[in-house]
């Protein structure tokens, strides 16, 4: 037997699809740690290259015989060995192509639903690190919001739904991933929007993201009818599409809420924060489908893939809109915080044009789990 190489989007299929998968993973304890491929239905087992470089032999009992086993390094390379290792065994293996590289940077496509006017709606999971970006097309014509730096991925799509980008939004200022707005905008024409009150230090020309803006896209009404919604950025912008769905960027996700100290304002934004979640979002229809910017973990994909609960759902079952004292919110929101993002002030200048790093440099400043919200 011999090891196969198996895609990012095979895994994520099987994420998705909550099949079963025993991942073998070789990165030294603390990287996995950090930061792993998550799975309803997937085993995991953390045994570092260099106590395997002798042999095997030793591991096989821990390892299921009847399931296929994926090996997973960082970039690619010792996973090919081990698995190499395993199959010499007897064993049904594969290795993962790019390793986790290619796991943090790997877009699925999913609809989302229909839009007025013969449109649809695609939400784009990039389920190595938990962020999501939207497509919205009608008659033509599309729009994106919050969008990585992968931007083929999106270029393509549009391409196979016969579909011209016209716009490109950034609901805020991104602080865990670099943002590919900027890019799609320059390589299609389309105007690149982002809230004003986010771009003080930008050193580029942008549409201003404000209240009252709308955008039609073919039959499809984009609306920012005073959405500012302040409190995980200073000018993060909520965004009505379709007068159906509420893309909230990183102020509200499905179980938990956004945090308000990446640019070092916790204490001071935290108020704003709370106002947004409940007083702004309160006001709006509960049938609001809240699509937001990021997810957590894995229990948050609907059967389907896609990340999407109704508004009043969220306040049902949401703790952080369930806190009717104000001080044990702020307890939350300021005590309760996860590390921060990788290297996301650098990031935040990347996303200003105040510097140009590398692919490569890229790539390492966003390896790592999402860390967007306060949970």
């Amino acid at each position: 037997m011999t090891a196969r190489e198996m895609h990012a989007q095979e895994v994520a299929m099987k994420a998705i699809d909550r099949e079963e998968l025993f991942i073998l993973d070789v990165r030294n304890p603390s990287d996995f740690e950090e930061w792993k491929i998550e799975g309803r239905n997937f085993q995991l087992l953390n045994i570092p290259y260099f106590d395997l470089i002798d042999g095997v032999e030793e591991i096989l009992d821990q390892i299921p015989s009847e399931l296929e086993v994926l090996v997973v390094c960082a970039k690619e390379g010792s996973s090919i060995m081990v698995a190499d290792m395993l199959a010499e065994q007897g064993r049904s293996v594969a290795y993962l192509k790019g390793g986790m590289k290619a796991w943090s940077e790997h877009l699925v496509p999913l609809k989302v639903g229909n839009l007025s006017g013969g449109g649809e709606l695609y939400q784009f999971v990039r389920i190595g690190k938990g962020c999501l970006s939207y497509m919205a097309v009608s008659s033509g014509e599309a729009a994106l919001f919050d969008v990585t730096r992968m931007t083929d991925v999106y270029l393509e799509f549009a391409q196979s739904v016969n579909a011209d980008i016209k716009h490109v939004f950034d609901t805020h200022l991104h602080a865990d991933h670099i943002s590919g707005g900027r890019t799609i905008a320059e390589q299609t024409g389309a105007a690149y929007w982002l809230p004003p009150k986010d771009a003080g230090e930008v050193v580029y020309e942008y549409e201003p993201l404000e209240g009252g803006d709308v955008v039609m896209i073919g039959n499809t009404t984009i609306r920012m009818d005073a959405l500012h919604s302040p409190g995980h950025t200073l000018g993060s912008t909520s965004i009505v599409l379709d007068d159906r769905y509420l893309l909230t960027g990183d102020i509200l996700f499905i179980d938990s809420i956004g945090r308000p100290d990446l640019a070092g304002m916790a204490e001071d934004w935290v108020e704003d924060l709370r106002e947004t979640l409940y007083g702004r979002y309160a006001d709006l229809s509960h049938e609001l489908i809240v699509l937001p910017a990021h997810y957590m973990v894995m229990d948050e994909l609907n059967e389907d893939g896609t990340v999407a609960r109704k508004l009043g759902e969220l306040y049902r079952d949401n703790h952080g809109l369930n806190l009717s004292n104000e001080t044990e919110f702020r307890d939350m929101v300021t005590k309760n915080l996860p590390p921060q993002p990788n290297s996301y002030q650098e990031i935040r200048h990347t996303n200003m044009g105040i510097i140009t790093p590398d692919v490569d440099r890229q790539r390492e400043m966003e390896i790592g789990p999402n860390r967007c919200a306060v949970r």
